[in-house]
């Protein structure tokens, strides 16, 4: 009886909290941005902005006239942020906490159209002012922002249909791993997909292209390519002896002299 009580005295003070910040005025709105990545593909005038476009009037205004899950899922569609929430205080504070979305790779199509994959191997559009400093993809690419943007490449992955069509699982694979490398991460730059759907890599010293082949034995064929640049190419003219270096056969490095 007691805890029934307890429970019931709990409730009431909630309830009556909640009514009482319903008819809180907001009087400020603090907005924090977390950035994972060196460019700010979002700021907080952009915020401001963003709400002004939707007409959103905060200052001056009352928690009761406000609906906060939708001013969240506003938040959530933009391009540019991964995260968004928002609390309000009873002092009247409205807090706006953003995690912005943290581009890895550029993809550059057929079409020469470009975008970006993020850390959550979702698309994402490029930014009019800033450019992330990432590996960039290029080449007979077929697909579009447009056709592939509600798909995350994760799920163009499991899909066996998208998956048979599609490069960008891939691209990403091999990206990841160059990434997670620390040999390879200032080594390698560019990621080329040729006309029979297979990955070349452009390394930013020498003058060669990495014939890779598919994302098939991915650690192996890396393996294979760091135990040639240690052991292979340690003469001071062997970075610029080779047109390519193929790594498609198993246990093998096949290399073409210029």
């Amino acid at each position: 009886m007691l805890w029934i009580i307890s429970l019931a005295g709990i409730t009431f003070s909630l309830a009556f909290v909640s009514k009482s910040e319903s008819n809180t005025t907001i009087k400020s709105v603090t907005i924090s941005i977390q950035n994972n990545d060196e460019n700010p593909f979002i700021t907080e005038s952009d915020i401001t902005n963003f709400f002004a476009e939707r007409k959103d009037s905060l200052i001056n205004n009352q928690y009761k006239n406000i609906n906060i899950p939708q001013l969240e899922k506003a938040l959530n569609s933009h391009p540019a942020i991964q995260n968004a929430e928002v609390a309000g205080d009873v002092d009247g504070e409205l807090k706006i906490n953003i995690l912005q979305r943290t581009p890895v790779l550029r993809i550059i199509n057929s079409d020469g159209e470009s975008y970006y994959i993020d850390s959550q191997t979702k698309l994402m559009p490029l930014n009019q002012n800033y450019s992330a400093r990432v590996m960039v993809a290029n080449g007979f690419i077929n697909e579009s922002y447009a056709r592939r943007h509600q798909f995350s490449v994760n799920q163009i992955k499991q899909n066996k249909t998208f998956k048979e069509v599609s490069v960008l699982d891939d691209i990403l694979d091999v990206s990841n791993y160059i990434l997670n490398d620390s040999i390879l991460s200032p080594l390698i730059h560019q990621i080329y997909v040729n006309q029979d759907r297979e990955i070349e890599l452009f390394p930013c010293i020498g003058n060669h292209k990495i014939v890779f082949g598919n994302a098939e034995f991915v650690s192996e064929k890396f393996n294979k390519l760091k135990l040639f640049y240690t052991q292979g190419l340690n003469k001071t003219d062997a970075w610029t002896k080779y047109a390519s270096i193929n790594l498609k056969f198993k246990n093998i490095v096949v290399c073409t002299k210029k």
